[in-house]
C-alpha cells in the first residue's frame, strides 16, 4: 500500500511526469500555465450530472506548492456531455507546470475513485425517494478503500453504513446485524435470532435475515412469531439469480406479516439491486441496502488539460486537438442550465462562478465543512436535480 507521505510526495505517478518535469527543469523552461480539470462523459449513466467528492483531499495533496486552485464545491452537483465538445472544469489549477507536473496523476485518481461512488450512490438516492438506504458494499473492495465507500455514500444520501471503520470516521454507529453464516453456524434460525436478541445491545434494532433455510415468506412469519413486536425488520438478502419475481415475493412477505398483526414490521431488501429494482418496488419495501453497485460503480473518467501558456508576460491559448483552449468560467442558474464561457468575459447578471478559491499561493483558502453540512446540502441537490433536465451551454 502507498503511504500518506509518499502519495503527498507524487511517487504514486506515473513516471512520463517526472520526465517532463527532468526536461522543463534541466532547460529551465518555467512555463505558468492554466490547466482544467473536467469531465467529458457519464456514460452509462442517462443523465449528465454527478457528484463531485474528493475535493478536499486534493486540496491536502497541492497544499503547500507555488499554485492558486479553484474549484466546485465538496458535494456539489457538476454536469458532463458527451453529446458537445464543450465540458465545464470542475477545477482549475495556475501556476509553473514544473512546480506540480507529477501531482497530475494522484489529483485525477483522489477525485476519480471518491467522484465515481458519490455518482453512482445518488442516483440510488434519487431512485430510493424517502426510503431508507444502507451501504453494505466495503467487502468489495480493498479494506484500506472501505472508509472512502462509506463517506461517499454517506454524502450522497445514504443513511446507514455498515462498515465499523467508515462509521467510525463518519461519527456514527455502523449499520448491520446479522450474516447467514451466523444462521448456519448455529443450524437454526430461530435459535439463532434469540441468541441475537438476548446478546446483542438493545441499541440495535432487531432485524431478522429471512432467507437462509426456508423460502422467505415462511422465516418472515416465523421471525415475527418468534420476536413479536420487538421485531423492526425482515431482510430479503435474495440475489436475482434465485429470487424469481422478487415483487410477489415481497407481496406474499407483506400480506402474511399484516395478518398476524405485524404491520409496523419493515421490510429490507438487498442482493444486487438496481436503480429500476427500486423503483419497482418502492411501495412494498421500506428501505434498500446497496452492495457491489456503489463499492465497484461506472467510473468517473476525469481529464486535466492545459488551456493557456504565459510566454513572455503574455498569456497565449493553447489547447490540443480535440481540446478548447482558453480558461473557463462555470455559472448556474436555477434549474441547472449551466453556462460555460471565457473566464475573461463579464459573467451573467446575478450569478456567480461555479468554481471558487481552493488555493492561494499554496494555501486553503476554503473552509472545510463538516461531512454533515455537506451530506443535507448534497441530498438538497440531488432532490432538485432529479427533478429537472440539466443543461450545459456555452456563449
Amino acid at each position: 500500500m502507498a503511504r500518506e507521505d509518499e502519495i503527498k510526495e507524487a511517487k504514486t505517478t506515473d513516471v512520463y511526469f517526472l520526465n517532463t518535469k527532468e526536461v522543463l527543469k534541466k532547460n529551465h523552461i518555467e512555463s505558468e500555465v492554466v490547466m482544467e480539470v473536467y469531465v467529458r462523459d457519464l456514460l452509462p449513466y442517462e443523465g449528465i450530472w454527478g457528484v463531485l467528492t474528493g475535493v478536499y483531499e486534493v486540496a491536502k495533496l497541492l497544499e503547500g506548492l507555488p499554485i492558486d486552485v479553484w474549484s466546485f464545491d465538496e458535494g456539489s452537483i457538476f454536469l458532463a456531455d458527451h453529446k458537445t465538445a464543450m465540458y465545464e472544469p470542475v477545477m482549475t489549477i495556475v501556476g509553473k507546470y514544473s512546480d506540480f507536473v507529477e501531482y497530475e496523476n494522484p489529483l485525477l485518481g483522489l477525485l476519480s475513485s471518491s467522484t465515481s461512488i458519490a455518482t453512482r450512490a445518488a442516483r440510488f438516492r434519487a431512485a430510493a425517494g424517502k426510503k431508507t438506504l444502507f451501504s453494505f458494499g466495503t467487502r468489495r473492495v480493498h479494506p484500506a478503500l472501505a472508509p472512502l465507500v462509506e463517506r461517499n455514500c454517506y454524502v450522497a444520501g445514504f443513511d446507514g453504513v455498515s462498515n465499523v471503520l467508515g462509521g467510525k470516521l463518519l461519527g456514527r454507529e455502523p449499520t448491520g446485524t446479522m450474516p447467514h453464516a451466523l444462521v448456519q453456524v448455529i443450524g437454526d434460525q430461530v435459535k439463532a435470532w434469540k441468541l441475537f436478541d438476548q446478546t446483542i445491545s438493545k441499541k440495535v434494532l432487531r432485524t431478522a435475515l429471512v432467507d437462509t433455510f426456508w423460502d422467505e415468506k415462511s422465516e418472515s412469519v416465523k421471525a415475527f412469531e418468534t420476536l413479536g413486536k420487538k421485531l423492526w425488520a425482515v431482510r430479503l438478502d435474495t440475489p436475482s439469480s434465485r429470487r424469481g419475481d422478487f415483487r410477489k415475493i415481497i407481496e406474499e412477505v407483506r400480506w402474511e406479516l399484516d395478518i398476524r398483526g405485524g404491520e409496523d414490521v419493515k421490510i429490507i431488501v438487498s442482493g444486487r439491486l438496481t436503480e429500476e429494482d427500486m423503483t419497482q418496488l418502492d411501495r412494498l419495501v421500506d428501505g434498500f441496502g446497496i452492495g457491489t453497485a456503489v463499492a465497484y460503480p461506472p467510473g468517473v473518467d476525469f481529464s486535466a488539460k492545459i488551456v493557456e501558456v504565459k510566454e513572455q508576460d503574455q498569456w497565449h491559448y493553447r489547447g490540443k486537438r480535440g481540446g478548447l483552449g482558453g480558461r473557463k468560467a462555470v455559472y448556474r442558474s436555477r434549474g441547472y442550465t449551466d453556462l460555460v464561457t471565457l473566464q475573461k468575459r463579464e459573467p451573467p447578471a446575478g450569478q456567480g462562478s461555479m468554481l471558487k478559491p481552493l488555493i492561494s499561493n499554496g494555501k486553503i483558502v476554503s473552509k472545510f465543512r463538516d461531512v454533515a453540512r455537506i451530506r443535507a446540502d448534497t441530498m438538497k441537490e440531488i432532490e432538485s436535480v432529479a427533478r429537472v433536465e440539466p443543461s450545459l451551454s456555452w456563449a
